[in-house]
């Protein structure tokens, strides 16, 4: 990523504990970028956190010193970031599979739109199995 730059949410597993701390300045939390820095939240801890238990959860809240309504919001974003590339993967299977006409979705960022619409050109014949997004 980046320095200063908010980082992409279709590079969520990757992002580092810096993009982290900038995602957080972005979705007005950015009074825990240091805590969660000290506590080396990264990408792959954030995915985690859905498998979290609830004495996982509290002890997470306790050691960032959260405030419940703050930590509904990292929920919500969490999850909206998760909907995204859910989607992305739907369509993406879809038009390399022939089942779907190929197009820019209209929720794909700028920077995957090109390389959405190559991959499924180049491919539309190809039966895809599963879909691994790398840098």
């Amino acid at each position: 990523m980046s320095k200063g730059r908010t980082p992409e949410p279709l590079d969520f597993f990757i992002w580092t504990v810096e993009d982290v701390g900038l995602w957080l300045e972005e979705i007005n939390l950015g009074g825990y970028r240091q805590v969660f820095k000290e506590n080396g939240v990264n990408g792959e801890y954030l995915e985690g956190m859905s498998m979290f238990t609830t004495e996982q959860i509290l002890r997470f809240i306790r050691r960032c010193h959260m405030k419940w309504g703050d930590f509904i919001t990292l929920c919500k974003e969490l999850r909206r970031i998760k909907v995204l590339l859910t989607e992305l993967k739907c369509s993406l299977v879809a038009c390399l599979k022939g089942e779907q006409k190929v197009r820019r979705p209209w929720w794909a960022p700028s920077c995957l739109s090109i390389v959405f619409v190559r991959a499924a050109k180049r491919n539309r014949q190809a039966r895809v199995v599963s879909l691994k997004l790398e840098p």
